[in-house]
């Protein structure tokens, strides 16, 4: 049986002296735990970055700035080895919450308690934290101080819980044979997904997705698209907008995939590369293939896929069509 306990060891002590760290000392906090040369992949605008003063300067000396007495409040924690590459990777996903105080990133502050969803993955070789994703809900934050950057959404928005089983955070070892179950379920997925891709089907009836999706599937996609609960009402509320809306689908692959127990995840960089036809969003079409980077973490209940959690870089995706939301917003 495998056994990531060591990983996970070191990533949680990571995220104790995270939560203790200020804009002064993150620096040091992130030379202490990370490799020097730590490759780091962060969602628009954080972008790519190499090394960890970089990501401080990109990503967490801004952020603690802004937002203060920031805590972190896991919903998922898993780890396994990535069927991709071999490597060994720890899963955390949830919310940053804390106050408000200071504008981030263009968006006003509100000096309330807000909520940055987060999947973060982080790969753990001979014993040091090497590369790491990060991808956060922005538009999400958006909406919370009453912003909408984008037209009305298809789904429904708030604070996302986290499972409904509440056993997401396995700190002990799980079990290998559920584990093996789960991703080859998730794997199933996929390729029956890439199948529907090839077949040029827009509009599939549900019993296309039932093999592998519980009836009662929860579907938590980003903010701008927003959340759906069943087949029936995720076709509606997301599958048939999203597959109507976009042509030239193109799957590019992950970069890790992994699952342990009843959970799983992957993120790639980019998934999807599509090109809007008209409706995706409530956009207009374009000519301009764009790449979607995307996260999805799941809960296998039984035989079939029940909650689906998903974070999909829409600003970054709609950059690429000449629509910077957070500069607009900057601009107001």
């Amino acid at each position: 049986m495998a056994d990531f306990q060591q990983q996970k060891s070191l990533v949680l002590s990571f995220y104790s002296e995270l939560e203790k760290a200020s804009s002064e000392t993150i620096d040091q906090v992130l030379a202490e735990n990370l490799v020097p040369d730590f490759h780091w992949y962060g969602v628009h605008p954080f972008g790519e970055q190499e090394g960890t003063e970089a990501v401080a300067q990109a990503f967490w000396r801004p952020l603690l700035k802004s937002w203060t007495r920031l805590q972190r409040r896991q919903d998922i924690f898993f780890a396994g080895t990535s069927e991709i590459d071999q490597t060994d990777w720890v899963v955390s996903m949830g919310h940053l919450m804390g106050l408000f105080d200071h504008p981030w990133l263009g968006i006003p502050a509100s000096r309330k308690m807000s909520f940055l969803r987060y999947a973060e993955f982080l790969c753990v070789e001979n014993q040091r934290i090497t590369r790491g994703a990060f991808f956060c809900d922005l538009i999400g934050v958006m909406h919370q101080q009453g912003i909408h950057p984008l037209p009305p959404q298809t789904g429904a928005s708030f604070v996302y819980p986290g499972p409904k089983t509440h056993d997401g955070l396995l700190y002990k070892t799980s079990d290998m044979e559920e584990s093996v179950k789960t991703l080859k379920l998730v794997n199933r997925m996929i390729s029956d997904l890439d199948q529907l891709n090839r077949s040029g089907n827009d509009l599939p009836p549900p019993e296309q997705l039932s093999p592998c999706w519980h009836e009662d599937m929860i579907w938590y996609g980003p903010a701008g698209i927003g959340a759906t609960y069943t087949i029936p009402r995720y076709q509606e509320q997301h599958q048939h907008p999203f597959r109507k809306g976009l042509k030239g689908k193109r799957f590019n692959g992950h970069l890790s995939r992994l699952a342990e127990g009843n959970y799983a995840g992957f993120f790639g960089w980019p998934n999807l590369t599509n090109t809007p036809s008209g409706g995706f969003l409530g956009l207009p079409a374009s000519d301009q293939a764009c790449d979607m980077r995307v996260v999805d973490i799941y809960r296998r209940e039984g035989e079939k896929l029940a909650e689906n959690w998903v974070f999909i870089d829409l600003p970054w995706w709609l950059k690429q069509q000449g629509l910077d939301i957070l500069e607009r917003t900057a601009a107001v």
